[in-house]
């Protein structure tokens, strides 16, 4: 009787608590590593925090997140994305493309979510946009195939316009040696205009380059969407201030920082669907799976008080068209 008394108490215990243990396990926790070219946390990153946290991610209970930054030295990328495969991160986030090359290199196996300006089929990254294949998809900026609508913006503020200063860094991985300054080559004979180079490797470099400009008489500036340019950006938008030289930008980050005017791909807007990517990632999709996308949201934005400052007069066509005009 004792025998039969402990085996019903026995199932009764577990009829009754195995749901409240099974209720107790803990949730997966994914781990998701976020490689930039960047110093630090900026606000763009807490867009891509907040995305998450609408598709269900909260830091702390099922989602840990590994930031790892270059602070704009490029020869740091590639140990910080081994770093990040050896703690076995279930996805690896990258927001420019050498992110992309370093991660490539260091997993062939952890999925990873890019965001580049570069075409990604021209630099390798994937085998097509349609079919990614491997482990790698995402979004591509192209702002590069954008350069001509910049010059065509230049050129509507600038009637006169005939000579255009290209800022770049030489060695920044796929763009020189690509198809990207062709494109931009190929846009400049169409309008008429001649191209300038000003190449810039490092923060050294800036106050010569736009020396450069003022010396050949450069009436505006263009730029390729480069680590050292991008980090430089306060400086680069004070240096076209100081040299009076309207510029266009490929992101509104430089008009955060005191540009001109900006036209290209809305960048939150590549953020937030750059998190969807990794939400059907950590749901079991494969990147091989997952067609790229392009940008689907563009925006030129105008600071009119720098037009103001440095004498330029925006047409009232041009200031129409803007998605923003800062007074």
């Amino acid at each position: 009787m004792k025998t039969k008394t402990y085996f019903f108490g026995l199932l009764v215990h577990i009829v009754v608590f195995a749901p409240f243990a099974q209720a107790q396990q803990p949730a997966k926790v994914f781990r998701v590593g976020v490689l930039s070219t960047r110093p630090g946390i900026e606000p763009r990153d807490e867009v891509f925090r907040q995305r998450l946290r609408e598709l269900g991610y909260v830091e702390g209970q099922n989602l840990a997140t590994e930031w790892r930054f270059s602070d704009g030295k490029l020869d740091r990328l590639d140990p910080l994305a081994a770093e990040l495969v050896r703690l076995k991160v279930d996805v690896i986030f990258g927001n420019a493309t050498p992110t992309i090359q370093a991660a490539k290199k260091a997993t062939t196996t952890i999925p990873i979510v890019m965001i580049a300006g570069a075409d990604p089929a021209e630099s390798g990254l994937v085998a097509s946009l349609e079919r990614p294949g491997g482990n790698i998809t995402g979004l591509t900026s192209v702002s590069t195939a954008l350069n001509g609508k910049r010059m065509e913006l230049a050129k509507e503020i600038i009637p006169d316009l005939s000579l255009v200063g290209v800022l770049l860094d030489p060695n920044y991985p796929t763009i020189t040696s690509g198809q990207s300054l062709k494109e931009t080559q190929t846009a400049a004979d169409s309008l008429g205009l001649k191209l300038q180079l000003l190449e810039v490797r490092s923060v050294n470099d800036f106050d010569n380059a736009f020396g450069a400009a003022t010396k050949v008489r450069a009436q505006a500036l263009i730029h390729f969407s480069h680590t050292v340019i991008t980090n430089a950006r306060k400086r680069v938008a004070a240096l076209a201030m100081t040299h009076r030289l309207p510029a266009v930008y490929a992101d509104t980050q430089f008009i955060d920082a005191g540009g001109l005017m900006s036209l290209g791909p809305d960048p939150l807007d590549l953020i937030r669907r750059a998190a969807g990517y990794v939400d059907k990632i950590l749901k079991g999709a494969k990147p091989a799976d997952l067609p790229m996308e392009k940008p689907t949201k563009f925006e030129v934005v105008i600071n009119a008080k720098v037009a103001k400052q440095i004498g330029l007069t925006i047409p009232s066509k041009v200031l129409a068209r803007a998605d923003k005009v800062i007074e």
